[in-house]
């Protein structure tokens, strides 16, 4: 087998929901994200996330990372419950071994160079700013922004704005990286493009990639979907030619009525 960056064999258990439920508050009420979630994703997996809006990609993503725990149930990163570490443990996991991208989170400082905000993510690990750089580069070129490295970050496109980003989790090489909402890029063509430089990079060091989007577009050959709505989970597992109909939205070959929004009193 092969293995990613940290040695982890490709097929190995890395990430792993069980009967996980997240809710927040609404008013009154408590609106339930996820209810009875449970999946597992291997090492060297592509991964789609598919719903609609508010139903609960970013929140998977954002157990999955590591930044929020579970109301109920467990999330496993490589045989590690998320909500048996201290708070310290689990940001410098998400420092060393995840990546998450999220185009809301651009945060550049004034006339800082795209190749300095990448670099950060080194510096703040204590490398060197010559080593920083020097993997700022690599990663930038890895993305496809090579040219653009010494631009203001803050004059760039969305579709620069995301390439860079992506640049700054690739940076430290995660085992793990989350995508969320690549299809915000306008252009098809340059969402197209970014897809492939994301996938190839992602193979390139190794790293699980798990993406999610309200379209189906960016998850094309995954190997497997995992489908939100309604606070509930169904998969797919396209090379096996297994579907399984999406709650609350399209589904591959298929339309699927709305799915209600899950809402409990609270006690």
């Amino acid at each position: 087998m092969s293995k990613g960056n940290s040695g982890t064999e490709r097929g190995t258990e890395l990430l792993r929901f069980e009967e996980v439920r997240s809710a927040h508050p609404d008013g009154h009420r408590q609106l339930v994200v996820l209810q009875g979630a449970s999946f597992t994703i291997d090492a060297g997996m592509f991964v789609g996330v598919y719903g609609a809006r508010r139903s609960g990609k970013s929140t998977l993503l954002r157990l999955a990372a590591g930044i929020e725990l579970p109301q109920r149930g467990t999330v496993w990163i490589d045989g590690r419950d998320t909500a048996a570490m201290s708070g310290l443990q689990r940001e410098r996991l998400l420092r060393s071994e995840i990546g998450l991208v999220c185009v809301d989170d651009w945060h550049p400082k004034p006339r800082e160079s795209v190749l300095d905000y990448v670099a950060l993510a080194l510096g703040s690990e204590g490398a060197t700013l010559r080593q920083a750089r020097r993997g700022a580069r690599r990663a930038l070129q890895r993305i496809g922004l090579a040219e653009s490295i010494d631009e203001p970050a803050s004059s760039l496109s969305l579709g620069e704005r995301l390439r860079t980003m992506l640049a700054r989790a690739l940076v430290r090489e995660p085992r793990l990286l989350l995508v969320d909402e690549p299809a915000a890029i306008p252009r098809i063509s340059d969402r197209e493009d970014l897809l492939v430089s994301l996938r190839r990079a992602a193979a390139e060091i190794g790293a699980t990639l798990v993406v999610a989007s309200e379209e189906m577009g960016p998850l094309h050959g995954a190997d497997l979907v995992i489908s939100v709505g309604g606070g509930e989970i169904n998969t797919t597992v396209p090379r096996r030619g297994t579907v399984v109909p999406f709650p609350g939205g399209r589904s591959p070959g298929g339309h699927g009525g709305r799915a209600p929004e899950s809402e409990v009193g609270l006690p």
